[in-house]
């Protein structure tokens, strides 16, 4: 970030905002096996061909797939695959905070410790 000027920065927060959508990263770990149309990408997520097209539409503004028509169906490929090291950077960072949130937890429940609940009873963590 250092090397942008300042107002670049919106473009980058916009190109993030692209990405802070659950069903749009689905979209885009389906899209790092190749390119589908909007039905197969559809069928996978379970959603519909105008949900998804919406999301595609979005993706697709900001750079990050590329829309082919071929014939009566359009196909979808990433048009940038360097946002997979980002995701997989952001995903291992989750994952080892899932981690070691998991083991404090079994740790604190086998020390017997209770907590209370919002009602005043003991609970376990």
């Amino acid at each position: 970030m250092n090397n942008l000027p300042v107002e670049a920065l919106d473009q980058v927060a916009a190109y993030f905002r692209a990405l802070s959508e659950p069903t749009r990263l689905h979209i885009l770990s389906l899209l790092r096996d190749g390119e589908r149309n909007v039905g197969e990408l559809a069928q996978l997520c379970d959603y519909t061909a105008a949900n998804i097209s919406r999301h595609l539409s979005i993706l697709n503004k900001h750079g990050l797939v590329v829309r082919e028509g071929r014939g009566t169906s359009v196909y979808y490929r990433m048009a940038d695959e360097s946002v997979y090291a980002l995701c997989d950077l952001v995903c291992g960072n989750i994952a080892r905070q899932l981690e070691i949130t998991a083991h404090k937890g079994k740790a604190f429940s086998q020390t017997g410790m209770h907590t209370k609940n919002t009602s005043g009873q003991d609970k376990k963590p």
